[in-house]
Formats: C-alpha cells, structure tokens, sequence
C-alpha cells in the first residue's frame, strides 16, 4: 500500500512538472509570435495607424505575459492555457496580412483589409481582457515589481484604461506591497488627471466597489491612498453619486469614528470626502442614519482643533441644513456644549471660527438650540472675542483710531482680559497687545504705565502654544526696549528673576520665545541696576548654560555683565 501511494505521488508529481514544462513552452511561443508580428508590422505601409494601434496591444499583451509566473493552481491553468493558445494562434493568422499591407497585393482590395484588420484589433482586445480576467483570478502573479508605466500627459484613453485596469489589477490580488505601491499610483494618477475618474468609474469592472473596500483595509497606507482616490471621485460633480451608490458613506463614518489609535491623517481625510459628498445638504440622511452626527462631534471635541474639527464642523453645517437632524443634533447628540468647548478653547483661530458658525447655524430658527447655546454661557464669551476681532482688524493701523481707543480707557479693558483666566480671551487679548506694541513708541509707553509687562512676563509662564509664547515674548522685548519701562521693569520685584527662569533648559535650541527674552536680557543689561538684577537671581544659572551652549546672544548678555564677580561665578569657562 505504501509503494503504491508512493508510486502515485511521484506520477502526480511528474504530471505538474509536465504541465508546468508544457505551460512554460507555451507562454515562450506566444511571446515570441507576438514579438515576430510586431517587428514584420513594422514594414507595412497601408493603413498605418491601424497597424500602429494593433501594436500597441501587442505590447500590452507582451509586458502583461512577460512579466508573471504561474501557480500551481490546476484548477487555474486551464484558462491560461486556453489564452496562450489563442493569443499565439492570432498572431500566426496576422502574418498574412503583413504582405497585404506593404501594397504587393490587397487580396480582395484595401476595403477587405481593413475589415481583416478590425478584427485583429478586436481579437487583440479580447486577449487583453482576458488577461486582466485570468490575472485577477489570482492564476498569475508579478514576476517583478515593474508595471506597466504611467501614461504621458496627453495620454489617450485606451492607454488610461489599460493603465488604470493594472493597477486594479494589483490591488485585487498583489501582495502587500505591491498594494501599497498600486494604491499610491492610483491616488496620483487620479489626483492629477480627471479622465482617469471617468475610467474608474465607467470602464473598470466594479473600480468604485473595489475603492470602497478599501477604505477599511488593515494596512494603514493602502487605507489613506483609498481615501485619497475616493476624494477625487468626490471632487467629481458627475461621479460623484458613484460612491454614495457604492456604499462610501458608511466607511468614511466608521473610519472618522475610530478610536482614538487610529491615524489622524485618516480621520481628516474621511472629514474632507464628506465635506464634498453632503454639499447643499445632499446625503445628509444617509450620514446621520450612519452615526455620522456622533462621530463628527466626538471628531469635534476630541481634536483640540486643527483640519479635523474644521472639516468635521464643515459637514456638520450641512447637516444642519436639514430642520430634523439640527434637533437631533441639540436635543440628543449634545452639539452646544462640545461646539461652545471648541469655540473657546481650540488652539488655532480656523477651528474657532468654524465652530461659532455652526453655532450661529445650529441657533438659527430655532428658540430651543439658542437658549442652549445662552445657557452654556457663550454669548458673552463669543462678543468679545468678536470685539476684539473687530477692533483688531480695523482700529489699530490708522494712529487717529489708536489715539480714540487710548482715550476710550482700551488699554485698561485688555489688561483686563488678559488677567481674566479665559483662554480664548486671553488669546485674542495676547494678539491685540502684541499688535499694539508696534504702533508707536507713545503706545509702548502707554501700556508700560497701565501694567502690560508683569502681565506678559505671566502669560509667557501659562501660554501653552508656541505662538502665544512668542507673541508674549515679543510683546515684552518691545516694551522693555524704551527707557522708562525698561527702569520700571526692573524697579518691580520679581521681573528680571522671572525672566531668567523662563529661560530654563527645556530645549537644545532656543525657542523663538526665548530668543526674544535674550533681547530682553540684553536691554536689561545696558543699566548698572538690571545688570545687578541679574547677578543677584538665583535662576541666572539658566543663563550660564545658554552661553555654555554656544548661544550668541547669550554670550554677548555674559560679556556685557563682565567683571571680577561675574567671571568667579562662571569659573572662567569663557575666554571673554
């Protein structure tokens, strides 16, 4: 029994190699028909365009054959065979036409011939479609990585097609890399040609199904690259429709829904397809009847700001287009409360102001939406945000308006803003000082006897973004650098120390925050007083290690101290 099944193995074993032998001299046969047909063809002088097409599918043909291996699928190889054959046969009946061609003799005239070779053409078609189909089956794999070159600008769009049907190809049943790259491709192909969109959506068996699909693929690059290519078609107003029928929506929501390890590229890109399909309102049911409220608003307060609450808010305005999904949104999602939190407390200005249209659409028409958004206690908040805005914008150029709002006591009320603990506030409050620094050295003089500078010594120590360290910093060199606020500085407790501690060590390179506190230092330093301010604080250690650094700044301020004391202090580790 055993000899027996042994003897079995090894006739099934040699069978393969037999068939695998037979395949590989079939495939070697149909290469080298295509091969020979495509240089006679070369001599043909009527009807050279034809001919000219005919041999762009036979190059097709021969990149799509040459550059694979077979499985040893039995159950596959039968439909490969079946394509050699023809693919060879095709070629051999071609060779008749050739002499046709070079004008010897037409055999039944050129209206015969050009028949004869439209049904080459059509024939070579055929072969090529049932490549793709045999390829997809999962029967072939790529040999190497190369593929078929991404059409020229200009491209026409048999060559888009091919093109693009490869790269569905590849995604279909390529390995994980070769998915990656395919997916890259088609995103940039997509990106940049618009007649591409109309080939996935029209001419590739199912392409916008397959794009779909992978909106959820495990592999986080296949996924954006989806992503990516959906939101052309999204940019299409005719395909548009194509993936909303395809089944988009609900992926875009569950990936915009993920938790809070998933890649928020993703989330960003998901919150920008469905900016584009639920313009106008359109698609808003079918969003919400996805969850699409929830996760937009969790999208929302889960962000801090940034293009992800302001895409989210975008399409959360066009569902508010619609009277009952506005209700569901106040009443059961919990809007107001997550819209007023990003309107205060967002870290960028865009986010803000997305947040309080939405707001003002949320509130419009309806006297249940407004009375929460008072009752969260925003409307105060969101005027003088907007004053601020306002007077920023058109007061603070023309010195005649600056004098007005000198004279109006509007140094006083921003100082006051500035010390009230609201983060939007103070932000905004930061801006207008920071813009009013550099009107005019009165204005600077002014703001130094009403108290800005311990005010921005403090909000530099609270400020959690760079920008409103920067802003604080800046605002405060520039004060400092006039005489009487630089003597009154020093003059308080606590300033010039500090500023020394602000300049710990947090990072290897100086901040531009903190290259501003160094110009401050350097000011403080042209007095005998601020230089003795500055020796005597227990934080100027933190300036040591700047100038241990190499920092040029702070190796002028050390020069500039100099004397006996100093250089005891600092071990003479400089040569000054």
């Amino acid at each position: 029994m055993e000899e027996a099944g042994e003897d079995e193995a090894a006739s099934a074993a040699a069978g393969s190699q037999e068939a695998e032998l037979g395949e590989k001299g079939m495939l070697a046969e149909a290469l080298d028909a295509i091969s020979s047909l495509v240089s006679a063809s070369l001599s043909a002088t009527l009807f050279p365009l034809k001919w000219q097409r005919i041999r762009e599918r036979l190059n097709r043909l021969h990149a799509g054959l040459a550059d694979i291996t077979v499985t040893a699928a039995e159950d596959r190889c039968d439909a490969f065979l079946s394509l050699l054959r023809d693919v060879a046969a095709t070629a051999r009946e071609a060779w008749g036409l050739v002499p046709r061609s070079q004008g010897r003799h037409y055999g039944g005239g050129k209206l015969r011939l050009r028949s004869d070779l439209d049904v080459l053409a059509a024939g070579l078609d055929a072969c090529v479609a049932r490549l793709d189909e045999v390829y997809a089956s999962g029967a072939l794999t790529r040999a190497r990585a190369l593929v078929v070159p991404r059409p020229g600008a200009g491209a026409s769009r048999d060559d888009l097609r091919f093109y693009v049907r490869d790269l569905f190809a590849r995604l279909c049943v390529g390995g994980a890399e070769m998915r990656r790259d395919a997916a890259a491709a088609l995103s940039a192909v997509l990106r940049d040609d618009d007649k591409c969109v109309r080939v996935v959506a029209t001419d590739v068996a199912d392409g916008v199904g397959v794009l779909v699909a992978l909106l959820e693929c495990p592999d986080p690059r296949v996924q954006e690259e989806a992503l990516e290519a959906v939101s052309a078609i999204a940019g299409s107003d005719a395909h548009r429709g194509d993936l909303v029928v395809g089944g988009a929506i609900a992926p875009l929501v569950r990936v915009l829904d993920a938790g809070a390890g998933s890649a928020a590229a993703a989330k960003e890109r998901a919150a920008r397809v469905l900016c584009k399909l639920t313009e106008n309102s359109d698609n808003a049911w079918a969003v919400a009847a996805h969850g699409g409220v929830a996760a937009l608003l969790s999208a929302c307060a889960g962000s801090g700001g940034g293009e992800l609450a302001c895409a989210a808010c975008r399409v959360l305005r066009s569902l508010a287009g619609v009277d009952e999904i506005r209700k569901h949104m106040v009443a059961d999602a919990g809007a107001v409360p997550v819209l007023v939190s990003l309107s205060q407390g967002a870290a960028d200005d865009a986010a803000r102001i997305q947040a309080m249209e939405l707001l003002a659409a949320v509130a419009s028409g309806d006297g249940a939406a407004r009375e929460a958004v008072i009752q969260e206690g925003a409307v105060e908040s969101l005027a003088r945000e907007v004053a601020l805005r306002t007077v920023d914008a058109l007061c603070l150029s023309p010195p005649a308006s600056t004098d007005r709002l000198l004279a109006a006591g509007f140094l006083h009320r921003v100082l006051s803003l500035l010390r009230s603990g609201d983060g939007t506030l103070q932000h905004c409050a930061l801006k207008v000082a920071h813009r009013l620094c550099g009107v005019s050295e009165d204005v600077k003089k002014a703001m130094g006897d009403a108290g800005f500078m311990p005010e921005l010594v403090t909000a530099l120590g609270a400020a959690k973004s760079p920008e409103a360290r920067e802003m604080a910093a800046e605002a405060l060199c520039a004060l400092v650098s006039v005489h009487r606020n630089r003597k009154r500085f020093i003059q308080e407790d606590g300033n010039v120390a500090q500023v020394l501690q602000l300049l710990g060590p947090d990072e290897e390179k100086p901040t531009p925050a903190k290259r501003f506190l160094l110009s401050t230092l350097m000011h403080l330093a042209d007095s005998s007083s601020g230089r003795r301010k500055i020796l005597s604080s227990e934080h100027v250690r933190n300036l040591e290690k700047l100038a241990e650094s190499n920092v040029p700044d702070a190796k002028r301020i050390v020069k500039k101290l100099g004397g006996s004391k100093l250089r005891s202090i600092f071990h003479g580790i400089w040569s000054l």
